[in-house]
């Protein structure tokens, strides 16, 4: 009901402003530190104010990824497939959402914007349908000298951190993202710098999906200041750089993030920074964030 003045006269509604929050276990909270930074346009417009994550943020981002990881790792790999694909039906359904945000934050049209949404749900489902796929293609029977079976078999490698593309951040947060989850892994995702209000807008659906709570975490913030505390987190396993390529005044920041990985031998995939996101991805992003288990078993008498 409308509230009215002294004169009678209906007062202007005032609108709910949306305080933008990071995602962690399932949950939003604020940024431990209380701060946030603001996020403009593509043409200079004040959008919104995103929250600035921490370093304490990404270290309980990535607690909760541990915690996450043996329950997502354990399900069938068809289960994470039909979770995927609800995160596509979810993400569907804010079709003009997404639109709307990703034209604001690139200065694309409505029609390009629109196009790119349509590019990352399909996305979700195009690795919906490798989860109960990839063990046969990157998997199988090993022929050796001796009465044994031997098989291989590919395995998640972990809890992986993952930095967005800056310069995509709806189709390349999704790019990323999807194929860490599809195959069992869990993620501390830094969201792109430049554009996050795409992925607040993911956190949102992947809170309201079937996805565990903790199997994503999503940090909006600056890059430079998350990126070198998830190298160096002794229980992160893996680590994506493709948003670490190309952030202003961080100088070589991909390199020092692999010397901090070294201490504790992670994983690093340190994609071209000329990748396009629209391409077919192939098991290109699948392959590094997996290990091959081989097991031996006696046969024949």
């Amino acid at each position: 009901m409308s509230e009215h003045r002294h004169d009678g006269a209906a007062a202007p509604r005032v609108a709910v402003r949306k305080t933008h929050k990071l995602y962690i276990g399932g949950a939003f909270p604020r940024s431990e530190s209380g701060r946030s930074y603001p996020v403009a346009s593509a043409d200079g417009e004040h959008l919104a104010n995103a929250g600035m994550a921490s370093r304490k943020d990404a270290r309980d981002a990535v607690a909760a990824a541990r915690k996450a990881f043996p329950g997502w790792a354990g399900r069938t790999a068809y289960n994470r497939g039909q979770v995927l694909y609800r995160a596509a039906e979810m993400m569907e359904g804010r079709r003009a959402q997404f639109a709307a945000e990703l034209s604001a934050a690139t200065g694309a049209g409505r029609p390009e914007a629109e196009r790119e949404v349509s590019a990352a749900i399909d996305r979700w489902v195009y690795y919906a349908g490798w989860t109960d796929k990839a063990a046969q293609v990157l998997g199988g029977t090993n022929p050796v000298s001796g009465p044994y079976d031997n098989r291989s078999a590919p395995e998640p490698t972990g809890v992986v951190a993952v930095l967005a593309p800056q310069d995509a951040p709806l189709l390349g947060l999704v790019s990323v993202l999807a194929p860490v989850v599809a195959m069992g892994n869990t993620a501390v995702l830094v969201a792109s710098e430049r554009a996050p209000l795409p992925a607040v807008a993911l956190a949102e659906v992947l809170a309201t999906s079937d996805l565990p709570g903790g199997v994503a975490n999503i940090l909006t913030g600056r890059t430079a200041e998350l990126a070198p505390p998830l190298a160096a987190h002794a229980d992160v396993n893996a680590l994506d750089l493709a948003g670490a390529l190309d952030v202003a005044g961080a100088g070589d920041l991909a390199a020092d993030l692999e010397e901090a990985a070294a201490e504790t031998l992670k994983r690093v995939l340190r994609p071209d920074p000329a990748v396009e996101w629209e391409a077919d991805p192939g098991l290109g992003r699948i392959r590094p964030f997996l290990e091959t288990k081989t097991v031996w078993h006696p046969v024949g008498t």
